[in-house]
């Protein structure tokens, strides 16, 4: 366990070094400021505007942060031949894999943290957001933190054996899929054909289905007039309890496919 934490800890060190990542963070914060000025276009939907643009920004340069770090984690090793120093020491296969993923997840709280902040900053510069709209603000940001540890795990897993341009195709793909998992299912079951039929609910239980995570938007967190719905914490748990079984399988083939690698 010590070990993991220790490569987790070098691995978060080395990825706040990217410049990439201050790039993505920058052009985030500056989506989240720009729907100020895009708000102010809307009567009376200024706060919805600037929580839908602002959660998206944060959903997407999360997305690419994930993508862009996260292939590179176990191809990195790989191209400058580190992996073999590493591996000598008394450092197995799948604790470098589970302390290059806990690192790079820890980089991510960070980010969205950064970027939540700003999105709440420019809420409260409108000065009508409800005085709850703030503490409903972060189970939203936790479902797109979930979603993003699902990316992730699945970038590297396809940086396990892949080259990372492939391991980027591969993962945004797969995330953009997964956002009409159900659509899918629900496509088979009208084509008439079982072979469509059972090809879709095959694909809406092997394709992650991103789709669980968008379970507050804008209007729940401002409660807005026709929307006073609560929360629905039960599906914010059982979205965490899906991403959870999805990202320990994930780990678990990566390890495999790692830890069946010849280095020689």
């Amino acid at each position: 366990m010590n070990r993991i934490l220790a490569i987790a800890e070098n691995t978060f060190r080395e990825t706040v070094r990217d410049k990439i990542l201050y790039n993505l963070i920058l052009f985030a914060l500056v989506m989240i400021g720009s729907s100020l000025a895009l708000g102010q276009l809307t009567l009376g939907n200024e706060d919805k505007v600037i929580l839908d643009l602002g959660l998206g920004a944060i959903s997407v340069f999360g997305l690419l942060i994930a993508i862009f770090i996260g292939i590179g984690l176990v191809y990195k090793e790989l191209e400058k031949r580190t992996v073999y120093a590493l591996l000598a020491k008394p450092v197995r296969r799948h604790e470098l894999i589970l302390g290059k993923y806990l690192g790079l997840l820890s980089t991510l709280g960070v980010n969205l943290a950064v970027m939540t902040a700003g999105l709440a900053l420019a809420l409260a510069y409108t000065g009508r957001a409800p005085a709850g709209a703030y503490g409903r603000l972060l189970p939203a940001v936790g479902l797109i933190f979930l979603s993003l540890a699902l990316a992730t795990a699945l970038a590297l897993l396809f940086s396990t054996f892949s080259t990372p341009a492939l391991a980027a195709l591969f993962t945004f793909f797969l995330w953009v899929i997964g956002h009409f998992n159900a659509d899918l299912r629900r496509f088979g079951e009208l084509s008439g054909s079982p072979a469509v039929e059972a090809l879709g609910r095959a694909l809406y239980y092997v394709i992650p289905n991103f789709g669980n995570f968008n379970l507050i938007d804008g209007r729940a967190v401002l409660q807005t007039a026709g929307y006073a719905r609560p929360v629905e914490w039960w599906a914010v748990g059982g979205a965490g309890a899906y991403a959870v079984v999805y990202i320990a399988l994930l780990l678990a083939l990566s390890i495999l496919i790692f830890a069946r690698r010849d280095f020689k």
